[in-house]
């Protein structure tokens, strides 16, 4: 999955034991530095490692209704079906934009 900024993503093979050693190190690579992960055993790909965020998207896109909602949004946004950020936001109340505001640790 191409990354939202454009820029390429990092791609490390590492051999399972590798990353049992330093897991904690390859999960903050790919938490923090949005790479990606192939984890090998025996030289053979045996599963893969990715931020979390991402993966829930990945997985939001597999549900073929949010598929579904995506391509109708798009396609109202297309014919000028949408409005300006300031205006939805100014019509939210305060207590769905407070909560919104605070920072994800």
């Amino acid at each position: 999955m191409a990354p939202k900024t454009g820029t390429a993503r990092r791609l490390t093979r590492l051999p399972l034991t590798e990353a049992r050693i330093h897991l904690g190190a390859v999960v903050k690579r790919a938490r923090l530095g949005k790479e990606y992960f192939i984890l090998e055993k025996d030289g053979i790909p045996v599963a893969g490692l990715m931020d979390i965020d991402e993966f829930e998207d990945y997985l939001e896109l597999q549900d073929p209704q949010a598929r579904a909602d995506i391509e109708r949004s798009t396609k109202e946004h297309r014919a000028g079906k949408s409005r300006p950020i300031e205006e939805f936001v100014a019509k939210r109340p305060k207590a769905a934009r407070r909560a919104t505001t605070r920072r994800r640790k």
